[in-house]
């Protein structure tokens, strides 16, 4: 009787999970089983064993049927619940059941720094004909727990995420592979320090490059939370997983502009999970993930241990399948072959013992392939692209200007310097006798009244001192718009600063947006800093008939993509051009409101990553000016998500050539790239009485429950916290600008 009375127990939560997944009980003939199974647990004691037995079995075939239709009807959404079901597996599960042995680091349970991302060393066994063979590997991943509190549900603090990168470079150091597991709903949404925006990049630029293998397991992959652990080698994904730029409420209340307090009615709910393309064959399809996990109906739970087998033995596969990519030997590549040939559920541990150490040499084509990998992600994704013909000849000057700068820059170059270091020596063990040598020569012209040879201090051609040269001109080619409105305005700091009202004509005028008692910036057009701060007819714009389109076929995004391109002239949220600054060329990648608000989507992403190859190529300084971003589109799902490693991978491999990157945030910055390839900058600036964050105010007091100040976001608190590094005033955006030209960066640029 005592097992016939665990299968009632367990009948029961099968019947609770499937109106969980369905949101209802009317959903098949689920009110029907859940009467009989009170009937059967209120008159347990009426039947005998045999009659329990026989009724019990009734019940879980009909139950069993059920639950195979709902497997074959699933949508979009009831994937969401069954993975935020208490009953599904978690990390720690994980860790207990695939792993062989595990010693969690960083703190236990509600003790660690974050429980919310749990980071083990762990080993995990591979079974060779008949012998076993364990592999030590670093293992970190969100922890949701299964109703813990103080695990916040997998969403990671900024300190969390920070912890995790401490582990990645333990891995890094000792040369295991790192397993990560995702299962956040997206990273928490504070500034303190280390800041949610800023760890987020701080981890995609670190994962560019560790020089370690690297596999992603995902099952709730919630935008930026799930990018900072997601940049890997191998992306595997749940198939009843879902991995999204947005969770589907926070869509439907931005679609649905559902103001806050409000209930965001369930069919929109519904309906944009179903337009974000959130699953994994969705995934799959798009080219954001490299395999699918099969589960079994309905999910994979906490007990289902063949389910855990199955697991070990996918990620071993993976690993596998990135370590034999960099060797070089035949036979593994054959392997390599069969591994591919392999069918996508296979489940078969490899019969063979592959060693996970990588030489230098096996490292080196690790890092090249994860790079390819990221760049050539969503380049399907718009349109615009050459013909085969003119991409033949793009490509044919590109590598002739390939070989054109090298030859300039790193042999020509590199001798120059070589020449001046010697020349250089040689006057310094010299300059005495020659400075013996000369004296009677000035004397002698002293006394004829010969007027002494101008000495400029410097050699031909050398840039004049800095400062030395009006660094602010405002030329004459542009007035705003906003100057021809006849009327005052008054500053948002007049009953703390007792500011004056403001003259529209002058404010937009003389004093560039500047109130000339405080200093708050009033919002300026982008078409202002095109005209003011670069060089008279030195902009030359590159890529511009790249244009944004609708991937994911979402309804109405086609009609908002015509409005935006009718309004601004343009295809994409993002310009990207050459320009001078006092004679100082550079590459720019600017992200500007109009279109859009600045969002970044596959276009966006791909131009900004041209825009770090050309300044790669041509050895010029970049720079990326945010007039405003409200981060990524939400309509292109997880092919904009992507852009956040992509785009990151490509500041990367610019910064690790010698270039200088440098992020200058103005008006409103949010979000996905803030978190990923503006974050990693070394050098980010904002203009005076901007924003800077990862969230807005709303998502915030959703999230968190609390308040915020109203300057929470402030470029001044920004600062405090380290997560900028200074604050310009537009007047002297230009020469702030010129001076870091001069003074920062690396040993790459062409005027060094």
């Amino acid at each position: 009787m005592d097992d016939l009375r665990k299968r009632l127990l367990k009948t029961e939560e099968r019947l609770i999970y499937l109106a969980h997944v369905k949101d209802s009980t009317d959903w098949g003939n689920l009110t029907g089983f859940q009467e009989n199974l009170k009937l059967l647990q209120h008159s347990f004691y009426d039947y005998t064993e045999e009659q329990l037995a026989a009724e019990l079995r009734k019940l879980e075939e009909g139950i069993s049927f059920i639950e195979k239709r709902g497997e074959e009807s699933l949508s979009a959404m009831e994937r969401v619940r069954i993975v935020r079901n208490p009953l599904r597996f978690t990390l720690k599960d994980i860790l207990e059941n695939v792993y062989e042995d595990y010693t969690e680091l960083g703190g236990e349970e509600d003790a660690s720094i974050d429980p919310s991302i749990v980071t083990a060393k762990a080993n995990i066994v591979r079974r060779v004909k008949n012998k076993v063979i364990p592999q030590t590997v670093m293992v970190i991943g969100q922890e949701k727990g299964h109703g813990e509190e103080f695990r916040n549900g997998g969403s990671c603090k900024p300190w969390g995420n920070e912890k995790a990168l401490r582990y990645m470079r333990v891995a890094e150091t000792e040369g295991i592979p790192i397993h990560f597991y995702i299962f956040t709903p997206g990273s928490f949404p504070v500034e303190d320090y280390p800041g949610a925006a800023q760890q987020i990049a701080r981890n995609l630029y670190a994962m560019c490059k560790l020089r370690v293998p690297m596999i992603s397991v995902i099952s709730e992959g919630g935008s930026g939370g799930a990018e900072a652990i997601g940049l890997t080698d191998f992306r595997l994904m749940f198939s009843h997983g879902y991995y999204s730029v947005i969770s589907p409420e926070g869509a439907a209340a931005i679609e649905g502009k559902i103001r806050e307090g409000e209930k965001v009615p369930k069919e929109l709910v519904e309906a944009c999970a179903d337009r974000l393309c959130i699953t994994a064959r969705e995934n799959l399809a798009q080219g954001t993930i490299d395999r699918i996990i099969q589960e079994p109906p309905l999910g994979a739970r906490r007990d289902d241990f063949a389910f855990f087998r199955q697991l070990r033995s996918e990620v071993i596969r993976a690993t596998d399948e990135v370590i034999l990519k960099t060797k070089s030997l035949r036979s593994f590549r054959a392997y390599e072959v069969k591994l591919k040939k392999a069918e996508a559920a296979a489940t078969e541990e490899p019969q063979i013992n592959i060693s996970w150490d990588l030489h230098e040499d096996e490292v080196n084509r690790l890092l090249i392939f994860r790079s390819r990998k990221y760049r050539n992600m969503t380049v399907d994704a718009f349109v615009g692209q050459p013909s085969p013909s003119l991409a033949m000849y793009r490509k044919a000057r590109n590598i002739t200007a390939r070989i054109y700068y090298s030859f300039r820059y790193d042999l020509l170059r590199n001798q120059q310097k070589q020449m001046e270091k010697v020349i250089k020596d040689v006057s310094g063990e010299g300059s005495v006798i020659l400075n013996r040598i000369a004296a009677p020569l000035r004397k002698a012209c002293d006394f004829i009244n010969l007027q002494p040879l101008e000495k400029t201090g410097r050699p031909a051609g050398e840039r004049p001192p800095l400062g030395s040269e009006d660094p602010f001109e405002l030329w004459d080619t542009y007035t705003s718009p906003l100057a021809n409105e006849d009327r005052t305005v008054t500053c948002p700091n007049t009953a703390q600063r007792g500011c004056k009202d403001l003259w529209v004509p002058d404010l937009y005028g003389e004093f560039a947006g500047v109130c000339e008692n405080c200093g708050h910036h009033f919002p300026l057009e982008y078409e202002w800093y095109l005209k003011h701060l670069f060089d008279p007819d030195s902009i030359r714009e590159f890529n511009a008939e790249y244009q944004s389109i609708n991937p994911l076929a979402y309804p109405g995004f086609d009609d908002r993509l015509n409005v935006a391109r009718a309004k601004t002239g343009r295809n994409s949220a993002n310009l990207t051009f050459y320009g001078r600054v006092m004679d100082t060329e550079l590459v720019v990648t600017m992200l500007y409101s109009d279109f859009r608000n600045g969002t970044v989507g596959a276009v966006e992403g791909e131009k900004f990553v041209r825009a770090c190859e050309k300044a790669r190529l041509k050895r010029r300084p970049l720079l990326a000016y945010v007039h405003t971003t409200g981060g990524i589109r939400i309509q292109e799902g997880t092919i904009g998500v992507v852009q956040m490693p992509k785009c990151t991978m490509a500041v990367r491999e610019y910064i690790d050539s010698g270039g200088l990157y440098i992020v200058v945030y103005d008006n409103n910055s949010y979000a996905g790239p803030v978190a990923s390839f503006l974050g990693c900058s070394p050098y980010q600036f904002a203009i005076r009485s901007s924003r800077i964050g990862f969230a807005g105010y709303r998502v915030i007091r959703e999230t968190t429950g609390d308040d915020i100040p109203p300057d929470y976001h402030s470029a001044r608190n920004a600062l405090k916290r380290g997560h900028i590094q200074g604050i310009w005033d537009r007047r002297e955006f230009r020469k702030n600008l010129h001076r870091a030209l001069l003074t920062m960066g690396g040993r790459n640029l062409y005027y060094r």
